[in-house]
């Protein structure tokens, strides 16, 4: 019998065993052992320590943005420099327990009402734009600026900017855009009355909404030029409940004088910064009240290619050429070598904000007013809405890189601009390249705008590239333009000559959707906002909201956060509720949405005043906070 169960007991055993393979810190050792001189061991301990570094980063990053969220949404008075201890306190004493300075923890009132609920958004937030004053502000955030502590908007270096994504993840989602389940336009912009669209709101997502304050608010000395008037203003900002203020970063005043010295102090104020590497014109009167920096219209005056340029020859400062990018012609640096420069200095002036959360995003300016796009509507070389502008590639630079790509293809008689694309305000109709069965659909005009738009996505992605370096995990926005007119004609001449390559046979939005999605970006679209009448729409073929949801269907297919900004001042309710329209489609079934809205006002105070009511329901309707009626 014990021989029988010997017998059973030798046979269950594997008689070759397998030895347990190493792991972790046993790995690398016999690996170095294995290794004659162990430097297989010593890069596989240096791949670690890497890896490590990347998750700790990650890791810290990802607790920034939610202290930033508690400290924006909840009744979480946490400290600079909170940890985790802090977040647990702050949750078990809303939860209704008392926490002693030493841990203890025990319960010293009733539960809440409602067990397991969310802590509610407080009134009294210590931290939010809308409950606390500019003094209270003012003492609680110690001044880094080099002006009058006194007369600084201290309440814009008080608020905290959450994450936009945070709240909005759930609602992403990326169903192909030309599948059942995708929104036809009208139904994404399907118009309706207000009331309609009211009884909809209440409970619908919360959209954050920031302000942008006016461009005039800083002189070329950095210097605040009405400090009441910003008091002022940001008071009534505050009794609107917005959630934040954006201040644009402008590259000319930043370092206007000499190359690589940078005047920042003003900077400290902003809450969404937003690197504006562009010149800016008054709305109205078109006088340049921001220029480039003082050095770089220096270089111009003996290289003007360095400017973008039109067919005529006439140069646009607006901003530098893409050309540039990687030609070491502004004292020794190339184009983006200059603007890595100017984020990396940003970046290491402000660490303890960032670190903080109390900067949490930062807009990148890749072309002409911020946006994505060539500088082909130039108003100071005649265009008016609704010509189709103009190429900008006639400089020396960029004409070398497509004679360059034409001799790569074979054809170096394509290394030259289009002969009959008309001038800035020309209709499609009267130009041979853009007109029906026109020269932009030949091999040559295939070829052309293939390689204008590829120049706009090479420059994207070699500035995103950097401003990661730059910022680290900070998220990154990218502003896109809405080029809707001659949306409706078969060349979209007007997004051609802008570097989109859209016309009625091709997607021009999602290559360039493709390469923001390697940087994670959350794009922000340019929302119009207008109501664009029969005879306009037979004019100039605008469209609006066709362009709108190929945008937003675009960006979200391809897993992009999206925000929104207005084009042009609303002063009606009509106007605003076009824009939530947007923001939030009602009949979209993967409830998507934008992750927040940029509200650009007008530099008119008497306009900006009569509109603080229509302005303060907008946000309610933002907020979802409209109750049925």
């Amino acid at each position: 019998m014990d021989t029988n169960n010997h017998t059973t007991h030798h046979l269950n055993q594997d008689p070759h065993p397998q030895p347990r393979r190493p792991r972790g810190f046993a790995a690398v050792a016999m690996a170095a052992v294995a290794s004659p001189d162990g430097s297989k061991g010593r890069k596989e301990r240096e791949k670690e320590k890497e890896r490590t570094k990347l998750r700790e980063r990650h890791r810290r990053a990802i607790t920034s943005r939610m202290l930033a969220g508690l400290r924006q949404y909840g009744n979480f008075p946490l400290p600079a420099r909170a940890d985790m201890n802090d977040v647990l306190a702050a949750l078990a004493r809303e939860a209704g327990w008392s926490v002693d300075a030493d841990g203890t923890t025990y319960r010293a009132s009733p539960p809440p009402s409602q067990i397991g609920a969310y802590p509610v958004r407080s009134a009294e937030s210590p931290l939010s734009l809308k409950n606390c004053s500019a003094k209270a502000a003012l003492d609680r955030q110690p001044s880094v600026l080099g002006i009058n502590e006194s007369l600084s908007p201290a309440s814009l270096d008080s608020v905290v900017v959450p994450d936009p994504d945070a709240k909005c993840d759930k609602h992403i989602s990326s169903s192909p855009i030309n599948s059942a389940d995708c929104l036809e336009a009208d139904q994404l912009m399907q118009g309706v009355q207000t009331g309609e669209l009211v009884n909809n709101l209440s409970g619908s997502p919360y959209i954050p909404v920031y302000v942008m304050l006016a461009t005039g608010v800083v002189n070329n000395f950095c210097q605040l030029i009405d400090p009441e008037g910003v008091r002022q203003e940001l008071s009534l900002l505050k009794s609107l409940h917005v959630d934040g203020i954006i201040v644009d970063c402008w590259w000319g005043i930043v370092e206007s004088w000499t190359p690589q010295k940078y005047e920042c102090e003003v900077s400290s104020i902003i809450l969404k910064v937003a690197m504006a590497f562009h010149e800016y014109r008054g709305n109205d009167s078109g006088v340049v009240l921001v220029s480039l920096p003082q050095w770089v219209l220096e270089i111009g005056k003996d290289n003007q290619d360095i400017f973008f340029t039109d067919r005529e020859g006439r140069r646009n400062t607006e901003c530098l050429s893409w050309g540039i990018d990687k030609e070491r012609v502004l004292k020794g640096r190339t184009g983006i070598e200059v603007y890595f420069d100017f984020m990396r200095s940003f970046r290491a002036e402000f660490d303890d904000l960032f670190a903080e959360g109390l900067i949490a995003a930062v807009e990148i300016g890749l072309g002409a007013s911020g946006e994505l796009k060539y500088p082909s509507f130039s108003e100071r070389n005649g265009w008016r809405y609704p010509g189709i502008g103009e190429f900008q590639c006639y400089d020396k630079y960029s004409q070398q890189s497509l004679l360059k790509a034409a001799k790569l293809r074979g054809h170096s008689f394509w290394g030259r601009g289009p002969d009959k694309a008309g001038h800035y305000n020309c209709r499609p109709q009267e130009t041979g390249f853009f007109c029906e069965q026109g020269d932009y659909d030949s091999y040559y005009g295939r070829f052309f705008l293939h390689w204008y738009a590829q120049s706009l996505i090479d420059h994207t992605d070699h500035i995103l590239s950097l401003a990661a370096l730059a910022f680290e995990e900070t998220r990154i926005i990218v502003k896109i333009p809405a080029v809707y007119w001659w949306y409706k004609s078969r060349s979209h001449a007007a997004e051609l000559t802008a570097g989109y390559c859209n016309p009625a046979n091709q997607d021009g939005y999602c290559p360039v959707f493709e390469a923001l999605k390697k940087h994670s970006v959350t794009v922000k679209f340019v929302c119009s906002g207008l109501q664009i009448s029969c005879q306009e729409n037979n004019e100039a073929l605008a469209d609006p909201e066709g362009l709108s949801w190929q945008i937003l269907n675009s960006a979200w297919d391809q897993g992009l956060a999206v925000a929104g900004q207005n084009a042009f001042p609303c002063f009606d309710r009509e106007g605003f509720m076009r824009i939530v329209d947007t923001a939030k489609p009602r009949n979209d079934p993967d409830r998507r949405h934008f992750s927040f809205f940029a509200f650009q006002q007008t530099p008119n105070l008497v306009q900006r005043t009569l509109s603080f009511s229509e302005l303060d329901y907008f946000i309610k309707c933002m907020h979802g906070e409209i109750p049925a009626e």
